[in-house]
């Protein structure tokens, strides 16, 4: 068995609020640690009537309060909408509150639209020509501080929140390997570049005092249910939303639907099962193949999954399932 760590949005249902919403991440997260998840990150988005996770290091607060034993943490905090010092006071922050349990995910994209970005008060160009620079710097303020260092983060120096390198591309996989991060691949909506960044990532990895060799956890959507035609029938919430974002019309998680073939045409539908590839949709049998598969795939020191669920009930089961294969693969 492999550890195996959830990502949650935070997803705001048709007809529902944001209150409810952190309300099921919450309950979702006192049984991820149940059911014996390693990690529970949130991730940054901003703009989006459908996601409650924006301040994600409130979320992740709220988060720590509700367990006691399982990591916590960003996957990932979109580091060009912010400085690396507040970055590195809020995750101080969170270190000193819940000590040894916190992970600083980093992504290289705003998380968000260019006008949005903008309202962010960040050149988002000029950020992401940054990042490397400053995902050194944010290393720095948590580590120990050096002779002569000026500026501290308080809190936050000293404390050494392991930092995770994500990306949906190969930047990300050689910047990981460059400084010696572990890396999480977003293959839950980015397929094409998982194998060869994955690749880049352990052949070029250097090791680094915080991590001897390269150590990989890629991200899939999984949604389980007891048969398989009910989960491909949860499964259209998530199928209707990735429809929604090549129409422009974002909004909140919409409700499954019986006849999915009448929502998009067959030139959406090709796009959708394209970014959708690497889903594990089905009864606890036909997920249990699936993430085998997937794990001797990618060759997974770890695996991270998330599925949003119109139904909470719904969503809680199949996380359950999922942690009860993976105990048994």
């Amino acid at each position: 068995m492999i550890p195996y760590s959830l990502l949650d949005l935070a997803p705001i249902v048709a007809g529902s609020n944001a209150a409810q919403a952190l309300a099921n991440t919450l309950d979702l997260a006192r049984h991820a640690e149940q059911w014996g998840y390693t990690r529970y990150w949130l991730a940054e988005h901003h703009n989006s009537a459908g996601i409650a996770s924006a301040a994600t290091s409130v979320v992740i607060a709220a988060v720590g309060a509700a367990t006691r034993t399982m990591r916590i943490g960003s996957g990932g905090v979109m580091l060009p909408n912010h400085s690396p010092l507040v970055i590195a006071e809020q995750f101080g922050t969170l270190a000193s509150l819940y000590p040894g349990r916190v992970d600083l995910g980093l992504g290289r994209a705003p998380g968000t639209d260019q006008l949005t970005a903008h309202a962010l008060r960040r050149d988002v160009n000029a950020a992401a020509e940054n990042f490397p620079r400053d995902v050194m710097e944010l290393r720095v303020l948590l580590g120990d501080p050096e002779e002569g260092q000026i500026i501290h983060a308080v809190p936050g120096s000293g404390t050494h929140v392991p930092l995770w390198m994500l990306g949906s591309s190969l930047f990300g996989a050689e910047l990981a390997a460059y400084l010696g991060l572990p890396y999480s691949f977003a293959s839950h909506f980015a397929p094409d570049a998982l194998l060869p960044a994955l690749k880049i990532y352990r052949e070029t990895f250097r090791a680094s005092p915080e991590l001897a060799k390269p150590y990989a956890m890629p991200a899939l959507q999984v949604v389980a249910a007891d048969s398989d035609a009910e989960a491909r029938r949860l499964f259209t919430s998530t199928q209707q939303t990735f429809v929604n974002m090549r129409r422009g019309t974002r909004g909140q998680l919409p409700p499954p639907i019986d006849a999915i073939e009448t929502y998009w045409t067959p030139q959406e539908k090709a796009q959708a099962e394209h970014m959708l590839t690497y889903a594990a949709v089905g009864g606890p049998e036909t997920v249990r193949d699936k993430l085998r598969q997937f794990i001797e795939l990618t060759e997974a020191d770890e695996i991270m999954v998330t599925g949003m669920m119109y139904d909470h009930a719904a969503r809680l089961h199949s996380f359950e399932i999922v942690a009860e294969v993976m105990r048994k693969l």
